[in-house]
């Protein structure tokens, strides 16, 4: 048998069963693998870190997308930074927004997800409202005029091409892009296993937002306990909008998720301690 040995940890690591590769190749930016896994059917790895599976990746991408968006109430204009495999554009689509724009620093990871991966964008990249640019998402935030009301921050880990996207300057130029009110969202790893990302990012982002803060979600495939996901904007009411709030919002936009519900949008930015204690 074949295994794929994540290469995220240096003391622990977790294998998937590979049952046919896919696709593999280096691109301009990164080693990219497909490969078929039994349990967590297709699996895309960049740079040696599994990025999703087919299995769980709509807990990931539900959660990126709904509680900023239902959080927000009158979200417009979406930008996604990553997320070029289109599960975030997948469920942001599915609101009522006016225009959803997917900046993607690597063509390939859109091209190749849409030919092996097809289930993960279903379709959401020929919504006439989704936008597609391949382009580097910490120049485009440094240097648009446009302005968002959510941004969402499907990053990879800080490593490679990645790295950039977890520093001060980029969330400054962030808030730079989001509209009055607006909301930012980002990936930030595992706490219990990456400590120092999720201490060092509210370090930053406290700096600059007035409301700063983390929610959580349990996904399979990132081991090691809750998956944080950042949270920043200067409007502090966004991030304790009550869940019949929530729900109403919700019911109205008449979205079917697999596991985002109000009742877990709200009960999601309760931490545990150990996080609280790296929050400072």
């Amino acid at each position: 048998m074949i295994y794929f040995d994540e290469t995220l940890y240096k003391s622990w690591h977790q294998s998937f069963r590979v049952d046919q590769v896919l696709y593999r190749d280096k691109t301009e930016y990164q080693d990219l693998i497909i490969f078929q896994s039994p349990d967590f059917g297709r699996v895309l790895a960049l740079d040696g870190i599994v990025q999703l599976t087919e299995a769980d990746e709509h807990i990931y991408h539900e959660m990126l997308a709904h509680v900023p968006v239902l959080a927000h109430g009158g979200a417009e204009d979406v930008l996604i930074i990553g997320g070029g495999d289109g599960g975030v554009l997948r469920e942001v689509v599915k609101h009522p927004v006016k225009r959803a724009t997917l900046v993607e620093i690597d063509g390939s990871v859109v091209d190749l997800c849409r030919q092996y991966m097809p289930s993960v964008s279903d379709g959401a990249y020929d919504d006439p409202r989704a936008e597609v640019i391949i382009a580097d998402g910490v120049r485009f935030v440094a240097e648009t005029d446009r302005r968002f009301d959510v941004i969402v921050v499907d990053s990879t880990d800080p490593v490679g091409p990645g790295k950039v996207l977890f520093t001060q300057d980029f969330y400054r130029a962030c808030q730079r892009c989001l509209k009055p009110g607006g909301i930012l969202v980002t990936q930030n790893g595992v706490p219990f296993t990456q400590p120092d990302e999720l201490r060092q990012t509210h370090t930053d982002r406290r700096a600059i937002f007035a409301d700063a803060w983390f929610f959580l979600a349990a996904v399979p495939t990132y081991v090691g306990g809750f998956m944080a996901l950042g949270w920043a904007s200067d409007e502090a009411a966004h991030r304790t909008r009550t869940a019949d709030v929530i729900r109403s919002r919700f019911a109205a936009a008449g979205v079917r998720t697999r596991y985002y519900t109000p009742d877990l949008h709200a009960a999601s930015f309760a931490l545990p301690q150990y996080v609280l204690d790296l929050m400072g």
